[in-house]
């Protein structure tokens, strides 16, 4: 890039490319930047075991002026997922366990809804979305975060959890069993899951800025932080406070990492006769990245990749595109979004991160960087998938759709006092549904985030979360005899699945407080 290019963009922050590479690159990254308007991004390609580009832009909180770079942590949500499989997979090698062993050997007190089940998962149909449950099932226990909820928590609500297909039938993804991985790593290491993971996957392949369990943001700094889109401006959300305590999630969505250590975790497994040769054994390795699961084959995939297969291996999606073998991942947290995606037989691979509401932009931006390589038509650019992205969005039937739900007034007490009250369920705990006066008032006992007002649309009711990114809506129903007394919904049909209202199956168990007298 010419000098007079390099402080134009300076002049629009956004920082010039950090390796000299093919121009394709900073054109994806400028023309998603522009079109989506991220608070930070950071990205970066690896070829032939060399980092070949990185570039980032942006800030660590919008208006701030402390700027992302290479170094700058973000939360890398569900690839995580690959690093808890490659911390068991170390097991494996080290003959600590075996992946048909099966969960209970490691953890009695495990329950699924059936016994069978329960007696029949091994370690592997923990990482392979399998268990027969529905997409997110039990992600109340995990999010919204901060919440009551621990991992014997998770343990103990699996059992309550009903399934939605038969074990081993089909795919739908899950982050509990995640958590389940994550401890009987830990029982058959002999160390807690975070300690596990930096002894297994962060020492041993340099992976110096990771982040996992208890830390201090202040004394490591330069920690990006999740930003939700209100209007025109990205809102910074759900702020770090000075110490970061262990997560109930950590081994399905919790660690956190900068560009530099994503693009060495893509290297080590890209390049296996480099620095990491003798990290994983090849068996290990080819299990890892082996077909364990079917997933359904969309027809974005079959339209815009020419793909024929589609699975999960453990941690790992594995497709075809345009008839080269792509292993890749997806992270997604409130506010911040990751990618990590491979074309081992072209020994490629790139990162994505970003710490804003960037679906959109990491779908454009990733299915650019893939078909730089396996297609190379320039017309394949960013602004051609926004182009059928925003078709899809129009193309979307009303029952694809969130209803209208803006003639909406707050309910009266009055209105529901024969449903004022206490409610549980047996894996989420108690909710309140309480007259305040002028309104009622939806608490959670245990996820203080799920605290709203609720308003009343024609005639159904729902509750208007008081913190705004508590991003999906939940529909009131009360039921009849030989029913659940109450069950959720999501307003949006395309809200995040880790809202699973639908799981949710209340009894009432009391009448609400009585209100404090004033003190004297």
């Amino acid at each position: 890039m010419k000098k007079i290019g390099c402080l134009l963009l300076l002049a629009l922050w956004l920082p010039c490319a950090a390796n000299a590479a093919d121009p394709a690159f900073d054109a994806a990254f400028d023309a998603t930047m522009a079109r989506y308007r991220l608070p930070g991004l950071a990205v970066g390609v690896v070829e032939d075991g060399k980092v070949v580009y990185t570039r980032t832009a942006g800030e660590l909180v919008a208006g701030g002026g402390a700027k992302v770079d290479a170094k700058t942590l973000f939360k890398i949500a569900s690839n995580t997922k690959a690093m808890t499989a490659a911390t068991l997979a170390r097991l494996v090698d080290a003959g600590k366990l075996r992946w048909d062993d099966p969960v209970v050997k490691y953890l009695p007190q495990f329950r699924m809804h059936d016994a069978w089940v329960t007696r029949e998962m091994q370690v592997r149909d923990l990482l392979i979305h399998n268990s027969g449950l529905p997409a997110g099932a039990g992600d109340l226990m995990l999010w919204p975060e901060p919440n009551t909820f621990t991992r014997a928590d998770i343990l103990h609500g699996l059992g309550y959890l009903k399934p939605q297909y038969s074990f081993r039938s089909r795919y739908a993804y899950d982050n509990l069993l995640y958590i389940v991985a994550g401890e009987v790593a830990a029982v058959a290491g002999g160390a807690p899951y975070e300690t596990l993971v930096r002894r297994e996957v962060f020492e041993p392949l340099g992976m110096t800025r990771c982040r996992v369990g208890d830390w201090n943001a202040d004394a490591v700094g330069n920690v990006a932080q999740p930003h939700m889109r209100q209007g025109d401006r990205n809102v910074p959300v759900r702020a770090d406070g000075a110490q970061v305590r262990t997560s109930t999630m950590e081994a399905a969505g919790g660690i956190r990492c900068s560009l530099d250590d994503m693009l060495t975790w893509v290297r080590a497994w890209l390049s296996p006769e480099g620095a990491s040769a003798g990290w994983l054994s090849t068996a290990q390795r080819n299990a890892v990245w082996a077909p364990q699961m079917p997933m359904p084959l969309s027809a974005r995939m079959r339209d815009w990749d020419g793909s024929h297969v589609s699975a999960y291996g453990y941690g790992w999606r594995l497709s075809d595109v345009d008839g080269v073998f792509k292993v890749a991942h997806t992270g997604t947290l409130m506010g911040m979004y990751s990618a990590v995606t491979m074309l081992p037989d072209r020994k490629v691979g790139f990162v994505i991160l970003t710490n804003g509401e960037g679906e959109a932009a990491r779908t454009v931006l990733t299915q650019a960087l893939v078909k730089h390589y396996t297609a190379h038509a320039p017309a394949l650019t960013v602004g051609h998938y926004a182009a059928l992205l925003d078709a899809e969005d129009a193309g979307r039937g009303a029952s694809e759709k969130a209803p209208d739900t803006s003639r909406r007034r707050p309910a009266r007490g009055a209105e529901l006092a024969s449903r004022l009250g206490v409610y549980r369920d047996p894996w989420f705990g108690d909710v309140s549904l309480c007259d305040e006066g002028d309104r009622v008032r939806f608490r959670a006992a245990r996820s203080p985030m799920l605290d709203g007002i609720v308003q009343r649309v024609g005639d159904r009711w729902l509750v208007d979360w008081n913190d705004p990114s508590v991003d999906a809506e939940a529909w009131l129903d009360f039921g009849t005899s030989g029913g659940p007394a109450l069950r959720l919904g999501k307003v949006d049909p395309q809200a995040d699945f880790s809202y699973d209202f639908e799981d949710l199956a209340f009894e009432r168990a009391g009448a609400c407080p009585s209100p404090r007298s004033p003190s004297r």
